[in-house]
């Protein structure tokens, strides 16, 4: 939803933007295959009832709704997402990381697909174009471990416990899933202040980066 949200946001700027995802686990620990739901896991975990996950739930739903998410809790598998993270960044080399994040999403809240699968995650990369036989290759090894653990590495230095999080301009953060207008006005008061954001790749244009950003102590 925090993603959708700014790429809302990003149509109203009239400058270019970048954006680059990071990898982050919410429960690293979560083994692939559980036989728990999500109103149980977040009963646990937060220490509510059922019937408050269900509530709390609900709001998430509608909210997602207003920007043009259709979420399904009811029926989502949970599972761990490390492999999937290792896809993300596999598709990264082949200038696919977008796409890839934006299937996988779909196949986790909406489809209620298993993405902790191999089986899986190999058809939703052929479905974006990646190589069905790489992929799995890929999966089968240990291939793209260490750029994940270095991104959640990275995260536990700037202190980052909880997604999403946006890091803008390698300076400023802005934390949650905010409404678009607030995207909007943080980042057109950054552009106002410093003028056009720093690129990381050519000289001009704007670039909203997550990688390794410093925030600025207050």
């Amino acid at each position: 939803m925090g993603k959708r949200r700014l790429e809302d946001a990003l149509k109203q700027i009239k400058h270019p933007v970048n954006v680059v995802y990071r990898c982050f686990e919410l429960d690293p620990t979560m083994e692939r295959d559980v036989d728990y739901n999500i109103y149980e896991k977040l009963s646990e975990k937060y220490g509510m009832s059922i019937e408050q996950a269900k509530s709390n739930i609900d709001n998430m739903v509608k909210m997602a709704s207003e920007v043009g998410l259709d979420y399904r809790f009811d029926t989502m598998i949970l599972t761990n997402t490390f492999d999937a993270h290792r896809l993300v960044m596999f598709a990264k080399q082949l200038g696919l990381m977008q796409e890839m994040t934006e299937r996988i999403n779909r196949a986790f809240f909406t489809e209620s697909k298993h993405i902790g699968d191999h089986a899986t995650l190999i058809g939703l990369a052929e479905e974006i174009g990646l190589n069905r036989n790489e992929v799995a290759n890929m999966l089968e090894s240990d291939s793209m471990t260490e750029e994940v653990r270095a991104d959640e590495q990275e995260a536990r230095q700037l202190g980052i416990n909880s997604v999403p999080f946006f890091v803008i301009n390698r300076k400023y953060a802005i934390t949650g899933a905010q409404p678009t207008e607030v995207f909007v006005e943080n980042i057109k008061t950054i552009i106002e202040q410093e003028g056009p954001f720093e690129n990381l790749s050519t000289s001009d244009g704007v670039s909203c980066d997550e990688d390794g950003c410093e925030i600025p102590k207050k």
